[in-house]
């Protein structure tokens, strides 16, 4: 019996299978978000991905970046100041809370929130069709 991919073999077959070209620098760049379990914004991707990849560019790592998030691999994460960070997409709907100091993020089931967001939206006559909800906080190592 074979194993079964890793996540990040599942997800350059994505890439492959909707006409991605498989590089070694986008296979480092596939490499290091999936195996990432705190928010990376690009240029510390860029820097990663330079180590094992010396001739990795910064287009490569903002238009892998893109590609990803467009196929759902990646999310992309809002950050207060503005930059914005990436990690791999949740599975279901779930939402996030971000270490501050280290980028630890972790995804939370929020369901019982779903009427409170319906309610609020209702106040302001809205119909809410989607929601996104992040915290931001210390983790346990770094409070």
């Amino acid at each position: 019996m074979s194993a079964s991919p890793t996540m990040s073999e599942q997800w350059l077959s994505t890439l492959q299978n909707s006409g991605y070209r498989l590089t070694g620098p986008r296979r480092v760049i596939v490499e290091i978000m999936a195996a990432c379990e705190r928010a990376l914004g690009p240029l510390e991707l860029f820097d990663l991905g330079r180590k094992e990849q010396p001739g990795l560019g910064l287009v490569t790592v903002y238009r892998t970046l893109e590609k990803m998030e467009e196929l759902g691999l990646v999310q992309r994460v809002h950050q207060p100041n503005g930059c914005h960070m990436y990690l791999p997409a949740a599975r279901g709907h779930q939402h996030l809370i971000i270490c501050q100091q280290c980028g630890k993020a972790e995804y939370f089931e929020g369901e019982d929130m779903e009427a409170f967001f319906n309610q609020v939206a209702g106040e302001h006559g809205f119909t809410l069709r989607e929601h996104w909800l992040q915290l931001f906080g210390l983790c346990a190592n770094c409070k």
